[in-house]
This record gives structure tokens, C-alpha cells and sequence, in this order.
């Protein structure tokens, strides 16, 4: 007998529907087509031990799956599910056959029938919307994620027999109901981390606060223990909170990535990954065989810290170029090409020099002379092109620590920021895919970063006496136009582009001596 069941599988952070053909007939072996992996060829054992544990019979004749269309790779051991749930159609132990055209089905299976989570639940769940299924089954601790979607019905399950019971009696089994939005906004009040938190260091706040408003990348020197993955952590605290459909596409990438924690609905906060300065090349923008998202694009919509800048490997920093300038990564095999999205913030800290004492306040630099401007070299300066203010952290001192002076929060800091974007927004609204000011491009920055002539004087004789290089000044007319928006001022004033000039400090002549 010829039986059809349906599954999805994942590619890039979309999801394509396969069909799973059954057919039962004489003869004798079992065989996989369509081109399986190993995982998808070892599901048969599985599928076996499953099926009897539960009383039930694996057929002795010829079994042959063909998993449709024929040409695109299948991988994971999420097809288990719909292979078990076909043979025992094919074989005339499941009566209501009619069913499995309305549900797509996935998972895991363990030789005693239980059923294990999957990857990807959430794409899944709006491919089979696209496609018009009835219905999704997958395993229970999946449920809440592909429940996100609307005008399908997802079933939870816990084990073989569930399922059964689900396709034979469709019209008694129960939907998984999740409250999207409600749960969404109460989760987006929660914080781990707040500025209030933070004692003294104004002027970092501030710079962190004209990098959240613009969208600009920012990098902190100081030495160390001076406060500055503190303060880099709670940067996403004060950029406008997620949008319904910025959470649902960074809660794809990382359901993709298997990132998610069971049971979980959309993800709530903007991400902030901080992977270690040993991380390889591959592991940052993704890749692999059937290619993973990386840490850029589980940073999408959110901030990538990188601690320890100079530590990281040269080609590591080197692949960052293309996706900060484009927003997405293309990850290339021998048969496929996928995008995945990675507009994110990034936020990196460094010491100064290998002691970390160079400009220190109190202690002196031990390094010999060279060794700063050679430590500095670490960073391309086509990387640091991308980098628009360069933030000096000096430690905080005793009175500031000790003090009880209440400390601004980040929800008072949110609200300037916000407003800061919604100018922004009203005056991008015309030009797609640019939304912040960090985004403009050359002809835009023309147009739109005028200067009064006291401005304009200004920026010319803080180019000459600090021997400001010629990329620091469109990142001056960038921050300075942030800078205004904060203030809510139309034009860009002499203040504006005097405190962007401050952070302009790696591309001083000889500020590395």
C-alpha cells in the first residue's frame, strides 16, 4: 500500500515541506531515497523499535521511502516521526489515513516511543501556514514556539501513541494555546541588568547612549577593571525594545540554531552575545556542512560584544566587514547558497596597550615604546572605518564609588533614545533600508549632515590640530547628526559636532605615541 505523510526541513531560516512517501510491497529490505544523511538512514532503527515497543508490527517485506523532492538534501532525525507514523498507515494499523494530509509532522523518536525536541519548530510551523496544512504535530517541549503562528492548529506530543490518537480522532485532540502578545509585552518590562546599577562613569553612559540612538558601533578603551563589559551589558537596556516582527525574526534564527529554550515563546529582548576572543572564523559568521547561523546573526537585531579586541584571531575580524556594511551574511556550498539576516550593533572593548596601563591616570604603562601603536595594529583599519566612536574609559574613582547619588536608569535613557529614533525613522522614511543614521550613505550624508559655518570651522580646525585622519569625518558628521536628534534640534550645532570630535580617539596622530 502507498501512503504520503508530510515533514519540513530547514534551510537558512526558512522551512521547505517534504513528502514522505511509503510504500509497503513485496520483497524484502528497507530502503531510504531522496537524499538522506546518515541520520535521516539510521531513523529506520529507530522507527523499528518505536513501533514494536508499542505493540505494534514492523512490516518483513519491501519498505521503500522516498523523500520528495528528490534533489534537496534531508538531514536530522526529525523525520522519525512522520517515517513511523506512514509505515504504520502503509501497513493498515493506522485506520484514519485520510488525516495525513492535513498535518505536517516532526520528531524525534526514542526506541521506547518517546518523543524528542526538533530544530526549527518556529520556521516549520510558518511554512505549513504558507502552505494551507490544518495542522502541525511535533513534540510537546517545541509546542509553545510553533504555536506563535497563527491560523494553525499545533498539537503537542509526548509519545507514539499520542500521536495515534491525534490522527485517528482529529476532531477530540486539543490545540496548544499560547498568548502571544500578552506574554510578549510583560516579558519585554523584565530586565537582568539596569544603568541604575552603574556608579559614576557619566560620560560612557552618555556615549552608549548616542550609540544606541543612532544605531552606531562603538568600541570602549580603558584599562582594566575599569567598568567596561559592565557597561556593555546593559546596552540593550536602553535600545527601543523589539518590535513584534524584529522578535520573530531573531526568534527564528535562533530556533534554527536550536538556541531556544524549551518551552518558550518569542524572545523577548534584544540579544547580546559576547563569544570568546578564541572563537574561529566559521563559529562567527556561520557555516558547516548544512550551514548554521553564527554569532553574527544570533546578534541580529540586537549587539555583538567583542571583549579583548586585539585578542581576536585577524581573519576572524576580517570577515565582520562585509556583513556590518551589508546586514546579512551569504554562506556559499558546492550545491546551495544561504542568507541569513545579520544587522546587528557592535559593541567591542579593548585595553589600551598588552599591560593596559598606557593614558592611566595613576599607574604608568610598562609597555616598551612601539608596543601600543604594534597592539593597535591587531584592528585593520578598514575595520575600525566601521566603528564610529572610540570611547576612552578611565576607572572610577573612590568618591564615585562610594557615593549613594541616585544613578539615572535605563528606562529614563530608553525614552531619549526612542524619541531619537522616531525622528530618525520620519526622516528615513523614504529611503528603504535605512532606518538609523549609522546607515547613511555617502550621498545621504551630503544631504542631510549640514553644518553651520561656526560648525563647519570648527570640525576644520579639529581636523588640523589633532590630525584627525579622513575617516573620522564622516563618522563626526554621523554622531553629530545622532547627537542633534537626542537634543531634538533640526540643524547639527557647533556643541553637537564638538562633543562627537571626543569621540574620535584611535585616529589622533600619535595618541598611541
Amino acid at each position: 500500500m502507498l501512503v504520503k505523510t508530510f515533514g519540513s526541513a530547514v534551510y537558512g531560516i526558512e522551512a521547505v515541506t517534504i513528502s514522505i512517501e511509503i510504500n509497503v510491497t513485496l520483497g524484502a529490505s528497507t530502503f531510504v531515497v531522496g537524499l538522506p544523511d546518515n541520520a535521516v538512514k539510521e531513523s529506520i532503527l529507530r522507527v523499528e523499535s518505536a513501533i514494536k515497543s508499542n505493540g505494534f508490527y514492523m512490516p518483513r517485506t519491501k519498505v521503500i521511502i522516498n523523500l520528495a523532492p528528490a534533489d534537496i538534501r534531508k538531514s536530522g532525525s526529525a523525520f522519525d516521526l512522520p517515517i513511523a507514523i506512514g509505515i504504520l498507515a502503509a501497513t493498515e494499523q493506522l485506520l484514519n489515513v485520510q488525516a495525513l494530509a492535513d498535518f505536517v509532522l516532526m520528531g524525534e523518536l526514542g526506541l521506547d516511543g518517546n518523543i524528542l525536541p526538533i530544530k526549527g519548530a518556529l520556521p516549520i510551523a510558518i511554512s505549513c501556514r504558507k502552505e494551507k496544512f490544518r495542522g502541525l504535530i511535533l513534540p510537546i517541549q517545541n509546542a509553545r514556539e510553533a504555536a506563535m503562528v497563527n491560523q494553525l492548529q499545533v498539537f503537542g506530543v509526548k509519545h507514539l501513541n499520542e500521536v495515534i490518537s491525534c490522527l485517528e480522532k482529529p476532531g477530540q485532540a486539543t490545540a496548544v494555546a499560547v498568548h502571544t502578545r500578552e506574554e510578549f509585552l510583560e516579558a519585554q518590562l523584565q530586565a537582568d541588568f539596569d544603568f541604575s546599577e552603574v556608579k559614576g562613569q557619566e560620560h560612557i553612559k552618555r556615549a552608549l547612549e548616542i550609540t544606541a540612538a543612532g544605531g552606531h558601533n562603538a568600541i570602549l578603551i580603558g584599562p582594566p577593571g575599569s567598568g567596561k563589559s559592565m557597561l556593555a551589558k546593559r546596552l540593550p537596556t536602553i535600545l527601543p525594545p523589539l518590535t513584534l516582527n524584529e522578535a520573530l525574526e531573531t526568534t527564528r534564527i535562533h530556533s534554527v540554531a536550536g538556541k531556544l529554550p524549551e518551552n518558550t515563546t518569542l524572545i523577548s529582548k534584544r540579544p547580546f552575545r559576547a563569544p570568546h576572543h578564541t572563537i574561529s572564523d566559521m563559529a562567527l559568521v556561520g557555516g558547516g556542512s548544512l550551514p548554521q547561523p553564527g554569532e553574527i546573526s544570533l546578534a541580529h537585531n540586537g549587539v555583538l560584544f567583542l571583549d579583548e579586541l586585539p585578542e581576536f584571531k585577524r581573519t576572524v575580524l576580517e570577515v565582520m566587514r562585509q556583513p556590518l556594511e551589508e546586514r546579512k551574511i551569504t554562506i556559499s556550498r558546492a550545491k546551495t547558497a544561504l542568507d541569513f539576516p545579520a544587522s546587528f550593533m557592535l559593541l567591542a572593548a579593548m585595553n589600551p596597550c598588552p599591560c593596559g596601563y598606557y593614558n592611566h591616570p595613576v599607574k604608568n604603562c610598562s609597555c616598551p615604546p612601539g608596543v601600543v601603536q604594534k597592539y593597535l595594529n591587531k584592528i585593520s583599519g578598514p575595520l575600525l572605518d566601521r566603528i564610529d566612536l572610540h570611547v576612552e574609559v578611565t576607572p572610577v574613582e573612590f568618591n564615585d564609588l562610594t557615593g549613594i547619588q541616585q544613578q539615572e536608569c535605563s528606562a529614563d535613557i530608553r525614552k531619549r533614545v526612542i524619541a531619537a529614533r522616531l525622528i530618525q525613522e520620519a526622516r528615513f522614511s523614504s529611503f528603504a533600508g535605512i532606518y538609523c543614521n549609522a546607515q547613511m550613505h555617502n550621498r545621504l550624508l551630503k544631504e542631510i549632515c549640514l553644518l553651520t559655518p561656526s560648525g563647519n570651522q570648527l570640525l576644520k580646525t579639529a581636523m588640523e590640530k589633532l590630525n584627525l585622519s579622513a575617516r573620522a569625518y564622516e563618522r563626526i558628521l554621523k554622531v553629530g547628526r545622532t547627537i542633534a536628534d537626542l537634543a531634538s534640534s533640526q540643524n547639527i550645532l557647533p556643541e553637537h559636532i564638538a562633543e562627537a570630535i571626543q569621540y574620535r580617539s584611535l585616529d589622533r596622530e600619535g595618541w598611541a605615541g
